[in-house]
């Protein structure tokens, strides 16, 4: 028999002869069969970061080949820096951990904090359920409703720590738009500084546009807080209300923050360490992307009032490496923003 007889009678005998594909994907299955991974979220209990990570930990595995199980885990301190420390050069390395990191850590490192211990484009960037808008609200008896009133009243703000968004934005807020806000930092995540609110130990806080709906929308309604500014695309549902970009005076103010902001692009993003093969990558993003189309996710991230509009891991990569081009002088005035 011929090779060309040979080969028709591999395919009329059911297609004996595997692609690389069919081998690259029987292998991922085989790896993942019967695991049992974690998700690691560098923040408390109960924000957003939280609901996106546990979220997506549930429903991930059901999309992988082998069907995984995932585990969230909290592992905080340093504002999430312990946790991306950790995943990058301490948790194994094979697919089985993955993480959901502050998405201001590109930033952090474009500007060369010491604390930054991991190279944001080494990570293998697997998607986020969608990206967000940051604001600055002030809590009802904080005595200002506005940019223009809190620039005449020194307000104290929670912060998780000088190493996020939460300190950024509001110092930014100071810098550009002449507020007077005293940082009280050290809370553990956004539910610890929501309830610092509450008991009148500060009177504001940065956080996400979605996370205010989806987790205090309550106090939106009765206007328990007042929405003074936001950064990042705006929200067709916010209203009058300027973004911070607007309150500069300069085009390199604005440049400076799109640095810090660019975190905006990323949304709660989920990573896999820089280890992790090439294989099992394609095959997360593959589930990630499956995931976010699935009814039974879109059902319970409706009933968590999570909105889905999902970034690509792929399109991250690309705006990690971006990040790290901005022009040296404004990384370092960015660099006052992101202690």
């Amino acid at each position: 028999m011929n090779t060309r007889a040979l080969l028709g009678a591999f395919v009329l005998c059911g297609g004996a002869i595997a692609s690389p594909l069919t081998f690259a994907a029987d292998a991922v299955e085989n790896f993942y069969r019967g695991k049992v991974g974690a998700v690691l979220i560098g923040v408390s209990v109960g924000g957003e970061y939280d609901l996106h990570a546990r979220l997506m930990a549930r429903h991930l595995g059901k999309h992988l080949p082998g069907n995984p199980t995932f585990i969230a885990q909290n592992m905080t301190g340093a504002g999430g820096i312990i946790m991306a420390n950790n995943l990058y050069a301490v948790a194994p390395q094979d697919g089985t951990h993955l993480g959901v990191l502050q998405n201001g850590f590109p930033a952090m490192q474009a500007i060369g904090k010491r604390k930054v211990q991991f190279d944001s484009e080494k990570f293998h960037w697997i998607g986020a359920i969608t990206p967000t808008v940051e604001t600055m609200v002030l809590w009802r008896t904080a005595g200002a409703t506005n940019v223009q009133e809190a620039r005449l009243k020194d307000i104290p703000i929670g912060s998780v720590g000088n190493a996020n968004i939460t300190y950024g934005f509001p110092m930014m807020m100071n810098a550009f738009a002449g507020t007077k806000f005293q940082m009280v930092i050290g809370y553990r995540g956004g539910n610890d500084i929501n309830l610092a609110m509450e008991r009148g130990e500060v009177g504001g806080r940065n956080n996400t546009w979605s996370s205010w709906k989806s987790t205090r929308s309550g106090w939106l309604t009765n206007k328990d807080i007042h929405v003074i500014a936001y950064g990042g695309p705006r929200p067709d549902d916010i209203g009058e209300t300027p973004s911070i970009e607007s309150l500069a005076t300069s085009d390199e103010d604005r440049m400076v923050m799109r640095l810090v902001l660019s975190g905006t692009h990323f949304g709660r993003p989920m990573v896999a360490p820089p280890g992790v093969p090439a294989e099992r990558v394609v095959a997360l993003r593959k589930a990630f992307t499956n995931m976010t189309k699935d009814s039974a996710f879109l059902k319970e991230a409706q009933t968590t009032r999570i909105e889905v509009s999902p970034v690509r891991g792929e399109d991250m990569q690309k705006i990690v490496r971006e990040v790290m081009t901005f022009p040296e002088s404004v990384r370092k005035r960015a660099a006052e923003f992101v202690e």
